[in-house]
């Protein structure tokens, strides 16, 4: 079902053989929420304000995740035990309210969980972005090289994510997790006030940047970008339609559950080649801020530390779910993330 603004995709197969429907229009969101921002500007919005409010608005955001995060533990106990989460029912409340008892909690075809994942915190991201940025200029009568990169690098990131947004509905985050406290403080006030640290840290430590060092920061997110993109592609194409002809020709293992797993192309280079181009480009993302501090760096440890973390419980997973298929691919692919590192 389409029209001009919105497609309708299905999600994968529930536990009770039911697909759900999830309107795919995040990139008009951006768009529109873009032409807003630029409109502002025109009218003499003064963007910058945003970076005096940075610690009242987390906070703000942080109240919203928490009230979110209430609503939906105890809506939960109304849901049908088939849309409850598998690792979301313990029986310790505040396990369970961390990490979700509801796969999928609805207001009627309103999805929570999906909407959150993408829209309020990538497109806050940006919002936040372009505030330190008008913040510069406002201080400096310009915006520095270093605050443009992390700016575009960013937006490029954010539009990536919401221009592929049926992507999302075969990651461990729509398909496996609950959607409790952890995924919504994330979502809502995580991404858009951690994300950004960059940006707000060029404000008050500015830094000049050579075209040398600017073009090879460049290359390196390209890189990284190109990694994270073609192998996610591959990923969600698999899942989908293992007869596509741009992956019917991979190779893959049997598995007792009647999936297939990919051992070659960009799966077959290491488990989690996503991870890897995330990991790059997170660097790319520190690297105009310079070396004068170690904060603008703190987003590449959270992020190898959480993609490290998110990549045992991964593998806890398939294990207990493909048996020796999993070993067996384990085998074949020895490296988790960094080729010959790890």
């Amino acid at each position: 079902m389409d029209d001009c603004w919105t497609t309708v995709s299905e999600g994968l197969v529930l536990k009770n053989g039911t697909r759900l429907k999830y309107p795919i229009n995040g990139f008009h969101a951006l768009v529109i929420s873009v032409g807003l921002l630029l409109l502002l500007l025109w009218l003499g919005v003064p963007l910058g304000s945003l970076f005096d409010l940075l610690l009242p608005l987390a906070v703000c955001a942080t109240g919203l995740s928490f009230l979110l995060s209430f609503y939906l533990y105890i809506s939960s106990f109304w849901a049908p035990p088939h849309a409850l989460a598998p690792g979301g029912n313990t029986g310790n409340p505040l396990y369970d309210f961390f990490i979700g008892r509801e796969l999928n909690p609805r207001i009627g075809n309103f999805d929570l969980k999906y909407f959150c994942e993408l829209r309020p915190g990538l497109i806050g991201w940006v919002v936040v972005n372009l505030g330190m940025l008008m913040k510069e200029v406002e201080l400096r009568d310009g915006a520095s090289l270093a605050m443009l990169l992390v700016n575009g690098f960013q937006l490029l990131y954010v539009a990536d994510a919401l221009w592929n947004e049926e992507a999302v509905l075969t990651t461990m985050d729509i398909v496996h997790d609950g959607f409790g406290f952890m995924l919504a403080f994330g979502d809502l006030a995580w991404v858009p006030f951690a994300y950004s640290l960059q940006a707000s840290f060029l404000v008050v430590h500015p830094v000049e940047l050579g075209a040398a060092a600017a073009t090879a920061i460049v290359l390196l997110n390209g890189i990284g970008y190109y990694i994270f993109r073609k192998s996610n592609s591959q990923k969600n194409v698999f899942r989908r339609d293992p007869k596509h002809p741009s992956v019917s020709s991979l190779e893959t293992i049997a598995t007792a559950t009647g999936k297939r797993l990919l051992v070659s192309g960009w799966w077959g280079l290491v488990r989690h080649p996503n991870y890897l181009g995330d990991l790059l480009m997170a660097l790319a993302w520190s690297l105009p801020c310079g070396f004068s501090h170690l904060l603008p760096y703190f987003y590449v440890g959270y992020f190898t530390v959480l993609l490290v973390h998110r990549e045992a419980r991964d593998e806890r997973q398939c294990r207990a779910k493909y048996g020796q298929a999993w070993d067996a691919y384990c085998q074949r692919v020895p490296y988790r993330i960094f080729p010959y590192l790890y």
